[in-house]
C-alpha cells in the first residue's frame, strides 16, 4: 500500500478501506518504546485538537454540569485520560460556574500520567491505573467518562470496560464512553484539518498520523450498538462523534 510523507496510507488506499474496522493498526503512541519528546508533542498538542473533535464544553453541557451544585462536590472519573486536558478543561469549566467538582484522571500508561501532571489542582487527581482497581478499590463517581478509549480495545476488553463502569456509577450518575465513528466523511475531513499543521503545530508529534489510524480502528453507530451488552445505547454526535451512554441521563432530584 502507498505511503504518505508521515508514514501512513495513502488518502484514497485508506479510504477505500473504511467499510470494515481495522483492528491490526496501531497507533504510534502505543508503542513502549515510542520516542519520548513526540510522545510528549503530543500529549501537548492534544488539548487543541480536543476543543474541535471531543468538544469539552458540549461534553460537560450535556453529561457533566446537570449533576453538579454548589454545595457539595460531584465527583468525575476520566479513564484513559492521556495527558488529561479534557478532563482538566471540564474542571475549568465547573470552576467557571461556582460548581463543585472533583476529578480523577486514570491511564494506565505511566508516561500519561506524567503528562497529566503538569495540571496543579487539590481538585484534580492523575494516577496510574485502569477501572477494575478503583472497582476493587469500592470507588463510585457521579460521571463516569472515557474518550477515544473504545477503539484501542478488545472484544473482551470492551466488555469488562463497560461491566466495570456500571459498577462505578453512583446512583443517578452516568457512564458515557466517547469515541470516533468511523467513516469516509471523518477520515477526510482529519486528513484536511490537520493538513496545514501537519510541518508546523503538530510537526514532531504523532497527531495526524495517529488520529487517521484511530479513524481507521474505530466503530460505526451500528457495529457498536451490536457489540454491547443490554443497557447501554449508543447515541451520534457532531462531529462524527460515537456516545455509549449508560445509567439516567437525567440526575435524581
Amino acid at each position: 500500500m502507498p505511503v504518505t510523507d508521515d508514514g501512513g496510507p495513502g488518502l484514497l488506499q485508506a479510504m477505500a478501506t473504511l467499510d470494515h474496522r481495522d483492528a491490526r493498526v496501531r497507533e504510534l503512541m502505543d508503542d513502549p518504546g515510542a520516542d519520548p519528546d513526540a510522545l510528549d508533542r503530543t500529549y501537548r498538542r492534544f488539548g487543541l485538537v480536543n476543543r474541535i473533535v471531543s468538544r469539552p464544553a458540549a461534553v460537560y453541557e450535556e453529561w457533566v454540569r446537570p449533576r453538579l451544585a454548589t454545595t457539595h462536590a460531584a465527583r468525575m472519573l476520566d479513564i484513559g485520560a492521556g495527558g488529561g486536558d479534557l478532563p482538566w478543561r471540564i474542571l475549568q469549566l465547573a470552576r467557571r460556574d461556582g460548581l463543585r467538582l472533583e476529578v480523577v484522571a486514570i491511564d494506565p500508561d505511566e508516561r500519561a500520567v506524567r503528562a497529566a501532571s503538569r495540571f496543579s489542582d487539590p481538585r484534580f487527581h492523575a494516577r496510574a491505573g485502569n477501572s477494575a482497581d478503583l472497582v476493587a478499590e469500592g470507588e463510585t463517581f457521579d460521571v463516569v467518562w472515557s474518550n477515544h478509549v473504545l477503539h484501542h480495545l478488545t472484544a473482551a476488553e470492551l466488555g469488562a470496560l463497560l461491566a466495570d463502569t456500571e459498577r462505578l456509577v453512583a446512583p443517578g450518575g452516568i457512564g458515557v464512553h466517547g469515541d470516533i465513528e468511523r467513516g469516509r466523511g471523518a477520515y477526510l475531513a482529519f486528513w484536511a484539518a490537520t493538513l496545514p499543521f501537519a510541518w508546523n503545530v503538530f510537526a514532531g508529534s504523532f497527531i495526524r498520523r495517529d488520529g487517521l489510524t484511530s479513524i481507521r480502528r474505530s466503530h460505526t453507530a451500528p457495529e457498536l450498538a451490536g457489540a454491547v451488552p443490554r443497557g447501554w445505547r449508543v447515541k451520534r454526535g457532531f462531529p462524527s462523534r460515537l456516545e455509549l451512554v449508560w445509567g439516567s441521563e437525567i440526575p435524581d432530584d
